[in-house]
């Protein structure tokens, strides 16, 4: 792999593939962008807007069309929604594009970091720890097959993530 290889961050909601993506990119220099914001910014409306009028199914397609979009532009850090694995075809398009960091944070941890965020339509009911052990057992194999590093993103320092994974991108990725 080239300098110029995108780096894409998965995980599950609440992982931080946002505020680590947004100081990875700081620190290499280059572009950030999140699927999910971006999807807001062009539909005009909130994703759960989006889960309500077109549902899961509807918003999984806009999001793979989304992260086709962004993984063309060079040379990015780009944060995918957490159910992006779901497509195959993204998957493969992510491990193909550039290199992969899989976040991987516990279940009760993931809730303790999103209980209070109304912003994620999964998780408004009753049992929303449930739900992240569900998707965890669901998703975790596809981040594990997608990514190219496994991190474990439950400390709490950002920075020290950051950091770890800029040292894996150079020991890898350099020319």
């Amino acid at each position: 792999m080239q300098e110029e290889t995108n780096i894409y961050l998965i995980g599950l909601m609440g992982a931080g593939k946002t505020t680590i993506g947004r100081q990875l990119a700081r620190r290499l220099g280059r572009e950030f962008y999140d699927s999910d914001h971006e999807l807001e910014s062009r539909t005009g409306v909130r994703i759960p807007i989006v889960f309500e009028i077109e549902g899961e199914d509807g918003f999984r397609a806009r999001e793979a069309q989304m992260i086709a979009e962004l993984t063309e532009k060079r040379p990015v850090v780009l944060a995918t929604g957490g159910g992006a694995v779901l497509n195959a075809q993204t998957r493969q398009r992510l491990h193909g594009t550039g290199w992969v960091v899989y976040l991987a944070v516990p279940p009760p941890l993931l809730y303790e970091r999103t209980r209070l965020d109304r912003n994620r339509p999964l998780l408004q009911i009753a049992d929303p720890l449930k739900k992240l052990e569900d998707l965890y057992e669901q998703r975790d194999p596809l981040y594990r097959e997608t990514a190219h590093l496994i991190v474990d993103g439950s400390h709490s320092l950002s920075s020290g993530i950051v950091l770890h994974i800029i040292h894996e991108y150079q020991h890898r990725c350099a020319l």
